[in-house]
């Protein structure tokens, strides 16, 4: 009987509970003030032109979409402009401003804006996954201004 109430609770609590992640977001920045997250993606030499094709035919336009629904305030994309090391070595980083911490955590119901876009949901779903494959690593970071004039 105890293995099977520890099992439950288990199973329950992380569904309960808010993760730290998000519990840390929200507690982070509550004041409704734009909330910027930093994606980073490395692909596979040679592949960074692909990744970029795919990330433009398939991923911007659902972000455009939720600019136009107000979600988000900004979205755009940086390379760097030299080569780093290999373990530094990102080759873009998409920078998106949502509305506030809360438009960035809550659930958002990104499948339904995909069934709109992109009505070929195979195709949708190959050309996601190859964007996918030829990644070496991907990281979101949230970032917060620092006010340098603050004493």
């Amino acid at each position: 009987m105890k293995l099977r109430f520890v099992l439950l609770l288990a199973i329950l609590l992380p569904v309960i509970l808010p993760t730290p992640s998000t519990a840390q977001a929200n507690a982070a920045d509550n004041t409704g003030k734009p909330f910027a997250i930093e994606y980073y993606y490395k692909a596979k030499w040679g592949y960074a032109d692909e990744f970029l094709q795919l990330f433009k035919k398939n991923h911007y336009p659902l972000l455009n979409k939720q600019v136009e629904m107000g979600r988000m305030l900004k979205v755009w994309m940086d390379q760097p402009r030299y080569h780093t090391t290999e373990d530094g070595r990102w080759d873009y980083r998409v920078t998106i401003v949502f509305k506030n911490s809360a438009a960035a955590n809550e659930p958002f119901d990104e499948d339904a804006l995909k069934k709109q876009l992109f009505p070929d949901q195979a195709a949708y779903a190959k050309e996601e996954q190859r964007r996918f494959e030829i990644l070496l690593g991907h990281w979101d970071v949230p970032i917060k201004a620092v006010d340098l004039d603050l004493k």
